[in-house]
């Protein structure tokens, strides 16, 4: 099994199983757990571009925004209160994300998207009703709970679900709901910002109430996942529900190798202090480096604030709704492609063929609009043939992202852990993601006053800097079954190092006689 240019193969185990209309029944139901994350990530940018909502909450942005003509457009929506608004939820959700792999490791996936889902409604009634900026700040709080908990758990029970040939189009999932939930936000912005008295940004934000209920509903009719059910001493139930999910009668090895993991991981103590050691270097280092990666994309800048972002460049405010609009569709469109291509052309090719699609998109944006504004951010009037250029290299800067880093920054981390530090590390991921989103969320807007369309080309050093790093240091893991990733590492020309082959947990063996890791 060589590796060549950091590529590993496993062709030795092939569990037996169908892709059942049970387990693709069950995975479209917990992906539902994506509608909140999009919803939010959607619904902020809108109404925080809405007048009424402004003139409400924060009023120095409304009279820099609409009275003062001689303001740098760049810096018309610099408010460290309104981007306090933003990123105070991904703040939370880091904090929860890590109380959250307890529970999921205690007491299944489907508890944590239980208490997600309550979380997020009652966040999302109070930001509805809200009155004062405390109101908005705690329901945003409160959100972020419900969502920390949802990305913890979501993208785990849909890798322990899926039978391995499809797990990373099942996984992606999660993905598309989140880009639906971005849609959904703008869509119900666009309309809901032409209503008559100014409360439309109250429906914005309390329709995120929907999305809450769905993933509550969801996930007390959904089965547990074998691993979980298995980690939980349940091994009976747990043969059971693995031949119901394959759809085959014979599940043996690969409930053997689960129950070899199980065992492995009950001999461990402390899973935050497991993740320090040697043989989990490379684990450790994707749960930490593609969470920040994907952040430094510069993708939050254009699905949190798009309207905002298009607004700052000289659209209307009608036009910067439809705007965003249109981005989010392109995102569902594009993370569809990444459902079709993910097995079949695997991870690493749509990371790096996105990386450099990403890459160019902002070089052509930030001199599109340095061109039309400069440095002093007075553009004057917008041609439409010039907005249309922006448009449509931003949304081909989305469709890449949509099928490379949006999907799989979520996918690869969780299904690259073995079970005995699963959780731990699932936490990090979301924990290291959700920080970065946070800080993103809460800086842009000094940064794009200060930095101008420089912001884009920071973001694109980044880009490459990520493109680099998947080349070198990730092996591919399409169609590899989740509990024989050591593998990968074992056969990847740097990784192997650390990760030795008689290095794993008390020498369990799997079924097939190679070691579990």
């Amino acid at each position: 099994m060589p590796a060549v240019g950091g590529i590993s193969t496993v062709g030795d185990k092939a569990y037996p199983g169908n892709l059942t209309p049970f387990v693709t029944v069950t995975c479209i139901v917990a992906a539902m757990g994506g509608l909140i994350f999009g919803y939010d990530i959607g619904i902020s940018g809108g109404v925080t571009s809405m007048d009424p909502f402004l003139k409400k909450f924060f009023p120095a942005v409304f009279r820099k925004k609409n009275n003062d003509k001689t303001s740098n457009e760049y810096c018309q929506y610099d408010s460290e209160t309104l981007t306090l608004f933003t990123s105070s939820l991904y703040l939370a959700a880091l904090l929860s994300s890590l109380v959250a792999s307890t529970i999921t490791r205690k007491f299944g996936r489907k508890l944590s998207m239980l208490f997600g889902g309550v979380v997020f409604f009652i966040g999302a009634l109070i930001n509805g009703l809200a009155t004062h900026v405390w109101m908005l700040i705690v329901g945003r709080i409160l959100l972020g709970f419900g969502i920390g908990f949802a990305n913890q758990s979501v993208p785990l029970y849909l890798s322990e679900m899926a039978p391995y040939k499809y797990r990373g189009a099942l996984n992606i999932g999660f993905q598309l709901s989140i880009t639906c939930g971005i849609l959904v936000a703008n869509v119900l912005n666009y309309f809901f910002a032409k209503i008559k008295g100014g409360w439309g940004w109250r429906l914005s934000l309390g329709g995120a109430m929907v999305p809450a209920l769905i993933i509550t509903i969801g996930s007390l009719v959904l089965p547990d996942t074998p691993n979980s059910m298995i980690e939980r001493g349940e091994r009976e139930q747990a043969k059971v529900q693995l031949l119901r999910i394959r759809g085959v009668d014979n599940v043996e090895e690969e409930f053997n190798d689960l129950v070899a993991a199980s065992e492995a991981s009950r001999q461990v103590e402390n899973p935050w202090k497991n993740l320090l050691q040697r043989k989990y270097r490379p684990h450790l280092t994707m749960a930490i480096l593609i969470p920040f990666f994907q952040q430094l994309t510069g993708i939050n800048v254009i699905m949190f604030y798009a309207p905002v972002l298009f607004s700052s460049i000289g659209f209307k405010d009608d036009a910067a709704l439809m705007s965003a609009v249109i981005t989010g569709l392109v995102n569902v469109l594009a993370t569809c492609v990444s459902i079709y291509g993910v097995d079949k052309w695997g991870r690493r090719a749509l990371f790096l063929e996105g990386g450099v699609q990403m890459f160019i998109c902002q070089g052509i944006v930030a001199a599109a609009i340095g061109a039309k504004f400069g440095i002093d951010g007075h553009p004057g009037d917008l041609p439409k043939w010039y907005a249309v250029t922006v448009v449509l290299f931003i949304c081909i800067y989305v469709a890449g992202f949509a099928w490379s880093w949006g999907p799989l920054g979520w996918l690869v981390p969780s299904e690259i852990f073995p079970l005995e530090i699963r959780s731990a590390a699932q936490s990090v991921n979301v924990s290291v993601n959700m920080f970065f989103t946070f800080l993103i969320a809460q800086i842009f807007l000094v940064m794009l006053c200060h930095m101008k369309f420089g912001l884009f080309i920071f973001f694109a050093f980044f880009v490459v800097i990520m493109s680099i790093f998947i080349y070198i240091f990730l092996p591919e893991t399409k169609g590899v079954p989740i509990e024989e990733m050591s593998m990968i590492w074992k056969n990847h020309p740097f990784w192997s190092k650390f990760v030795e082959h008689d290095d794993f947990p008390n020498g369990v063996q799997l079924s097939n006689g190679s070691k579990n890791v």
